[in-house]
């Protein structure tokens, strides 16, 4: 299958990718290995974001919610509703394995859900794979027991059950109070000496509040040592520390995995992971290969993310627009000369 561009990753940066280029008449093929927007699907099913609705706009297109914060529901049909309004071509739940640069065009090689593997070939390629997919690990015995997760979706599982919570950010914040809610005892393990700042300045208070009247457990300058089926170990302060525990959540991050792009040839700097690119049109060392969103980020992930990501497509966009402009003036140039002998 021949495509003139073909973005791997169905995000709200790659979908905004999508959208730009659709309005230089070009007609992309994303290729995403879950659900549209996946990453916003795996968000916990009650989670509000920081942003005001307007900042996670794309295509033109208002996001319109009667709150002042958008929910991960809202945002999943808003989404819905771009790609549906753009009429995007999408391929869900198929995931490139391969890329492979050309004189002339890209290959890639894909494994849809049924095993069946397809080829595709493209003269750009846009990578726009998020990093939701790959929690960071704590590196302890035990952390691949059944009860260890990086991801929090809501409470009601975990009701009279004791649960630890590993972090000290947004995440781990919020997913304490619904857990609390819900009738969990719920222990927070923090690795540094106070909550991030970075934590929501209406949800601090009512955090800190639950501590003190003693309804929520924190623990700073903690780091889970070994997982057991029962307990955890932890050690505090420099104390050695055995809980008892159910389940526990690793809500520590994530980062992007960069072996697909590394694999096309593109330069990532081993120090900061940030791949080499043209700030000014997302390409990369391999010619008509671009990037977007946060993949383009460094180790530090949180350097980008819809508010600013979303703005990529556009200086995609605007490369491949001249990009083709210039190789049609070529071809016609080409022509000219022929026609002269």
């Amino acid at each position: 299958m021949k495509e003139q561009v073909i973005i791997i990753g169905a995000g709200p940066c790659g979908l905004s990718a999508a959208v730009e280029l659709k309005k230089i008449g070009v007609d992309p093929l994303l290729i995403e290995k879950g659900p549209i927007v996946h990453s916003i699907y795996r968000y916990p099913t009650y989670m509000v974001f920081h942003s005001t609705p307007e900042l996670l706009e794309i295509g033109d297109i208002p996001f319109t919610t009667p709150n002042e914060k958008p929910t991960r529901n809202e945002a999943l049909h808003y989404y819905r509703l771009v790609a549906a309004r753009y009429q995007l071509r999408i391929q869900s739940y198929e995931t490139v394995t391969a890329v492979e640069p050309g004189e002339a065009a890209f290959t890639l090689r894909t494994v849809d859900r049924f095993g069946a593997v397809h080829n595709y070939h493209s003269r750009f390629v846009v990578v726009a794979t998020g990093y939701f997919d790959h929690p960071n690990r704590l590196g302890v015995p035990g952390e691949d027991l059944p009860k260890v997760m990086s991801y929090y979706k809501e409470a009601h599982p975990y009701t009279g059950m004791k649960v630890a919570i590993v972090g000290g950010n947004n995440s781990a914040v919020d997913a304490a109070l619904d857990l609390e809610r819900a009738g969990a005892d719920v222990t927070v393990l923090c690795r540094r000496a106070e909550l991030s700042p970075k934590v929501k300045a209406w949800t601090r208070p009512i955090f800190e509040s639950m501590v003190q009247k003693g309804r929520i457990r924190v623990l700073y300058n903690a780091r889970v040592t070994a997982i057991h089926e029962r307990t955890i170990k932890v050690n505090h302060a420099g104390e050695s520390l055995e809980l008892e525990n159910d389940f526990l959540f690793s809500l520590i991050g994530y980062r992007p995995d960069r072996t697909l792009l590394a694999s096309i040839g593109a330069e990532i700097d081993q120090e900061s992971g940030v791949p080499r690119f043209d700030s000014e049109t997302m390409e990369t060392n391999v010619p008509n290969l671009y990037i977007a969103g946060v993949i383009a980020a460094g180790n530090e992930a949180n350097a980008i993310f819809i508010e600013n990501g979303r703005f990529h497509g556009r200086l995609i966009a605007q490369s491949i627009a001249a990009r083709m402009k210039q190789q049609s003036a070529k071809a016609d140039q080409v022509d000219s000369e022929i026609d002269k002998w």
